[in-house]
């Protein structure tokens, strides 16, 4: 991989971070990784393909596994074809494990039909998620190496360096901090804390790249275009 300043590592065996979705950068894929927890099916296995369900305008991608349709089957009860984010929050609390409201809007945000004035995603895009999710996991488990189902400040920065960002630690610690607890046990990230970081530094990082093109680590920008880089992932990370 390029080094990119201080944000890139310079590793050229380290595989690329989850992508974000078209809505934010130039592409993403719509095949549907699953978690980890699926695959101990034996080789071989096939589920049936039957056709996506539609649901008027919006359908599932074809190939969707059929698990992440029921995932969102159940919680859009309304048959409305979206789900909002305390909907998205429990759907991937079942799948995963528990999601703050806070990341949820975040991944809501980043992954919705740019044309939706409202904070829902429908069934394209709850694959597309639910796909970068599972991506994101095989990752949280890399680094997670005492299976503890939380990673600390070092896993952290080794998980973040093993996809291409050596992260200053100053800002490690600053992430650290938004998730300290208050009663003086050393700070551990849940996966969903995982997540939220793991966007946040993927999504700045590629604004910042556009911006310098040459791969220097500087950039000059305007101030329209530092607000429009950081303001989205600040008023969606609060």
């Amino acid at each position: 991989m390029e080094s990119y300043g201080t944000f890139y590592s310079s590793q050229s065996h380290a595989p690329s971070a989850p992508s974000l979705p078209a809505s934010y950068a130039d592409s993403y894929s719509t095949t549907t990784s699953l978690p980890s927890s699926y695959h101990h099916r034996p080789p071989g296995y096939a589920y049936p393909q039957p056709s996506p369900p539609s649901y008027g305008h919006y359908s599932f991608p074809p190939g969707t596994h059929p698990d992440v349709i029921r995932s969102f089957e159940m919680v859009d009860r309304d048959r409305s074809g979206f789900i909002d984010d305390k909907e998205l929050q429990q759907a991937l609390s079942s799948g995963y494990q528990r999601f703050s409201l806070r990341t949820v809007k975040l991944l809501i945000f980043l992954f919705k039909d740019p044309r939706e004035s409202s904070l829902r995603i429908g069934p394209k895009e709850f694959a597309a998620l639910w796909s970068c999710l599972g991506e994101w996991r095989g990752i949280f488990q890399r680094y997670d190496s005492d299976r503890s189902g939380k990673i600390d400040l070092f896993e952290l920065r080794d998980a973040l360096y093993g996809i291409g960002y050596a992260i200053p630690p100053s800002v490690l610690q600053f992430f650290m901090s938004k998730y300290e607890s208050g009663n003086g046990r050393k700070t551990e990230l849940s996966f969903d804390s995982f997540v939220e970081i793991g966007i946040i530094v993927k999504g700045l990082t590629e604004k910042f790249k556009k911006e310098d093109s040459r791969y220097t680590g500087s950039a000059t920008l305007t101030y329209d275009s530092f607000m429009s880089m950081v303001i989205p992932f600040i008023v969606q990370y609060d």
